[in-house]
């Protein structure tokens, strides 16, 4: 287990996680802030056609909660990670009528093909071993018709990005290039897909086509 993967999983780390951590160290490597993220997150994943949300990576919940508001009457999300305090804290602090967290694998979701409209996950992939396996299970998992949402790593050309990359490899991050997911979404059959790179972050979405 890498130097990340042992923080995350420390009970101070998820008690900070949202309230310190993310919104110093996203606005510092995109510039972008958790309300920029949340209204972005809402806009690509189109939540107000969806009925069932999977939000992989879902650390305390607070994304979790917060997409689950915007979905249609009726809907459900659900927040998955294998951080069993990132779980708890989510649990204590980020509930709410259809909402419920899943202590799950990424690389072996335990939902079946097409079982949601909407899936995302939010600065998780770069530290989950076999990324491209649990990208692929997120497009597995997405209904025909539904929307797929990222954010993770951004490995910038030049020597600027390989002396960022060599740096963070170290505790365990990965970077990734500008053209590797959307190649993965392309490969699937995936239309639609949206590509912005800010700082040191990139965000994709991408649709599932309905069969004809």
């Amino acid at each position: 287990m890498s130097l990340a993967q042992h923080v995350i999983h420390h009970p101070l780390f998820a008690l900070i996680y949202e309230r310190i951590w993310r919104p110093l160290t996203f606005f510092s490597v995109s510039g972008r802030t958790p309300r920029a993220d949340r209204i972005d997150a809402e806009r690509t994943l189109r939540l107000r056609s969806a009925r069932t949300l999977l939000d992989i990576g879902c650390g305390p919940g607070n994304f979790t909660l917060y997409l689950s508001r915007r979905l249609g009457s009726g809907a459900h999300a659900i927040g998955l990670d294998f951080s069993v305090p990132m779980l708890e804290q989510a649990r204590a602090d980020n509930v709410g009528p259809g909402v419920s967290y899943v202590r799950a694998d990424a690389r072996r979701l335990p939902f079946p093909d097409g079982g949601f409209d909407a899936v995302c996950c939010f600065g998780s992939l770069y530290l989950i071993e076999d990324p491209m396996v649990a990208a692929g299970e997120m497009i597995r998992v997405l209904a025909p018709g539904g929307r797929i949402s990222i954010s993770t790593s951004y490995r910038r050309p030049g020597w600027f990005g390989r002396m960022i990359t060599a740096y963070f490899s170290r505790l365990g991050l990965r970077f990734f290039d500008a053209e590797e997911f959307p190649k993965l979404f392309a490969d699937a059959g995936l239309v639609e897909v949206e590509h912005q790179v800010h700082g040191l972050l990139q965000y994709l979405s991408a649709t599932r086509p309905v069969a004809a």
